[in-house]
């Protein structure tokens, strides 16, 4: 079954359930996904990426709603990151992608700062989907400085 399969199965149990909230979010999701479907191959890769994007902006909008003191807009949308989340890959233990980062800057050679975009354009197809890129950037970073 294909993530946006499952998505769509999701999304029929929830009207089920009653669970308005959940079906929004999940209608949104969906609509992602099949449009990412119509541009590309529709892989799961694509489908990895949308999921990331989604919840990224999700997160994103989080934070402007609490700057703007708007607590109960910031918990839904917190809550729909969850949601989306949850179909995502398990994502890398500290001590894996610090192991992965090793690898590619022991492959790479890369022993300053200023070869960070090398080594991060070789790592993050290694760890495609299961760790966000704010966190490799800062063990690559972490990595290079040592």
């Amino acid at each position: 079954m294909s993530l946006l399969e499952q998505v769509q199965a999701d999304t029929t149990a929830a009207m089920k359930e009653g669970d308005r909230g959940r079906v929004n979010a999940l209608r949104l999701v969906a609509s992602e996904l099949q449009k990412a479907h119509k541009e590309a191959a529709g892989s799961e890769a694509d489908e990895v990426a949308v999921l990331q994007r989604e919840r990224k902006r999700r997160l994103e909008a989080a934070e402007a709603y609490r700057d703007a003191a708007r607590e109960d807009l910031a918990d839904s949308e917190e809550q729909e990151a969850a949601l989306i989340a949850a179909y995502l890959p398990e994502q890398l233990s500290d001590d894996e992608l610090q192991a992965i980062v090793g690898d590619v800057v022991a492959e790479s050679g890369a022993s300053s700062p200023k070869e960070m975009g090398k080594v991060m354009s070789m790592v993050m197809p290694r760890v495609q989907g299961r760790a966000d890129g704010k966190r490799v950037s800062a063990v690559v970073r972490e990595k290079l400085t040592a």
